[in-house]
């Protein structure tokens, strides 16, 4: 079915409550195990139901955030979802609880279970206000960036718009672009500030009143952190200063180099790469999109079938408008079988990096499609983001299609760019450490934090000269901080993984290929850890591995013809 003929109906709440009750209850009541597991079925479809209509909403809300229905729509779910947290956790505990737990756990594993035992720690009764002002809180910050409308150049640009002038040749237009945007970002600060002081402070009170030691914990269980601590997390950052940042250092200055600027480099000179410009796919928004449906229909037989269906359902929304929220995603229609993708187009390689990695998504959606229950369809997030940011590699394969006679500029530019985010992203991991375990912080505190990991993860960044960015606030236009906290650090992992996978392109690309098809056929069903170990891929939490990846990329970059990039 056609997303635009994907019906939408209005969530009555208190009939959800009674059927999620009944179901719960005929559960409880079942006296063989095959009478409960015909009623976990039940709750299932109607979950899954849940999550459509709350998709579907979500959808047309980001698309067009100025439609007053669906912004009244997105508004009664940011109100009502977290009352409905309370009933669908009736069937946690009841599954928990059930004495058929062992044949339910031979059945789907006991991954489930630790999972559900992890969820019930993340929520009580007590706590329903304050989910939904945080709800409101989130939706407040992406309306705030997604009315941008920012004097540029003779026009008014939104965020996304504003993207291709932040990367142009010309030294003047791009330091430009990006003080047009930090004055959008600085003239709002005040209502940034007190969105994210008021999500930090609400957050550290749900976490108390849950008995939690602060919002950290609960980030933590929020995320299903279930293979690995804080601890871990904290030694990967120490490698990433160890061996990333030394790596990504050296590519800035020879960039800086390269393209004539001083180094250590503003933020309008290191979004250049090169003197002729950053690559760009070679053709326009169509293009693109006949470039990856021809990519994925010869990439193998299950690709193929799986583009076909998101292309037979309109089931992409890629272009950038005025009133469209930011960013990309991929998100899960469950009724309907289907994943969708959202992007903002702007021009730039981005346009092909994120269609290629919300495709990775997707394609792992629809490959598990059909698993039951809805826990086991997709793995955590760490997991999830494998499956996209190693997609964006396997694209090289059709690297010639998407950017013409700049394909080769482009995988510099692609693996280059994939060293240069892990340093970045665990700096957004460690701010969100260093702020939750500090709720007290003032704003200005916060940006001197933010700042001072500058130092450490960014030392080619030289603050000053450009409002906003040159202030220390950077961290502010990076929605995950917001709306997702301790998610971002997932991405770091997840690259990480991909450059394993990138390497073995190198030497074997079938049987990189084939690692990949396994490890997103296992779904939902292991662990970050075990997910990766049975693919046959090194742990991220093993120094050793970042090292061997920092080593392969390394020699890769410095081995390429430079004669190609200008």
């Amino acid at each position: 079915m056609k997303f635009n003929e994907m019906r939408y109906v209005h969530l009555d709440i208190e009939s959800l409550k009674e059927e999620i009750c009944k179901s719960v209850n005929k559960f409880k009541s079942a006296d063989t195990f095959e009478c409960a597991d015909t009623a976990f079925a039940e709750y299932g479809r109607l979950a899954d139901t849940v999550e459509t209509q709350t998709a579907l909403a979500y959808i047309r809300h980001t698309v067009n955030t100025l439609d007053e229905f669906y912004d009244k729509e997105q508004e009664f779910l940011d109100e009502n979802l977290p009352v409905l947290t309370e009933y669908f956790q009736m069937m946690s505990k009841a599954l928990l609880e059930s004495p058929f737990r062992d044949e339910f756990t031979k059945k789907y594993g006991e991954l489930m279970f630790i999972n559900e035992e992890m969820d019930l720690k993340t929520f009580s009764p007590e706590i329903v206000g304050d989910l939904q002002e945080e709800n409101k809180l989130t939706t407040e910050y992406e309306k705030l960036l997604a009315s941008a409308q920012i004097e540029f150049n003779g026009k008014i640009c939104t965020v996304s718009q504003l993207a291709p002038y932040k990367q142009d040749t010309d030294d003047k237009i791009r330091l430009e672009a990006w003080t047009a945007e930090g004055r959008f970002y600085k003239e709002n600060k005040e209502q940034l500030d007190s969105i994210f002081d008021k999500l930090v402070r609400l957050r550290n009170k749900i976490a108390k009143n849950l008995g939690l030691e602060d919002f950290t914990q609960l980030g933590y269980y929020r995320m299903r952190r279930n293979s690995y601590t804080k601890e871990d997390v904290a030694k990967f950052r120490e490698a990433v200063q160890k061996y990333l940042v030394p790596l990504a250092d050296k590519i800035y200055r020879e960039t800086a180099e390269r393209i004539g600027r001083p180094y250590p480099l503003n933020y309008a000179d290191s979004a250049l790469m090169f003197k002729s410009g950053n690559p760009k796919p070679s053709g326009n928004a169509d293009d693109i999109l006949a470039a990856a449906k021809n990519f994925y229909r010869t990439l193998s037989p299950e690709t193929a079938e799986f583009i076909d269906f998101m292309f037979e359902n309109e089931l992409l929304d890629v272009l950038s408008k005025k009133g469209k929220a930011q960013g990309g995603y991929c998100i899960e229609i469950p009724d309907y079988k289907a994943e969708f993708i959202f992007a903002n187009f702007n021009g730039t390689s981005d346009d092909v990096e994120t269609v290629t990695h919300e495709a990775g998504h997707a394609f792992a959606g629809y490959t598990a499609r059909n698993i039951f229950p809805a826990a086991l369809r997709s793995p955590t997030m760490e997991s999830c983001e494998i499956h996209s940011m190693s997609m964006e590699f396997f694209a090289w394969k059709a690297a010639g299609e998407f950017y013409g006679k700049e394909a080769d500029k482009f995988k510099y530019s692609h693996l280059a760019s994939a060293v240069k985010f892990i340093p970045y992203g665990t700096m957004v991991d460690h701010f969100q450490h260093i702020v939750y375990e500090r709720p007290e912080l003032t704003p200005e505190q916060r940006d001197s934090v933010w700042a001072e990991l500058t130092g450490v993860y960014m030392p080619w960044i030289k603050l000053g000269e450009i409002p906003f960015y040159g202030d220390g606030c950077a961290w502010q236009r990076q929605h995950h901080i917001y709306s997702s906290p301790f998610y971002y650090i997932d991405y770091c992992f997840a690259q990480t993984v991909a450059l394993e996978f990138w390497a073995m392109m190198q030497t074997d690309w079938e049987k990189a290929w084939e690692s990949y098809k396994k490890l997103v056929g296992f779904a939902g069903t292991k662990k970050f850890t075990e997910l990766v170990s049975s693919s046959g891929l090194d742990n991220p939490f093993d120094e050793n591995t970042l090292r061997s990846v920092c080593e392969t990329a390394s020699k890769w970059l410095s081995e390429f013809d430079k004669t190609k990039l200008d």
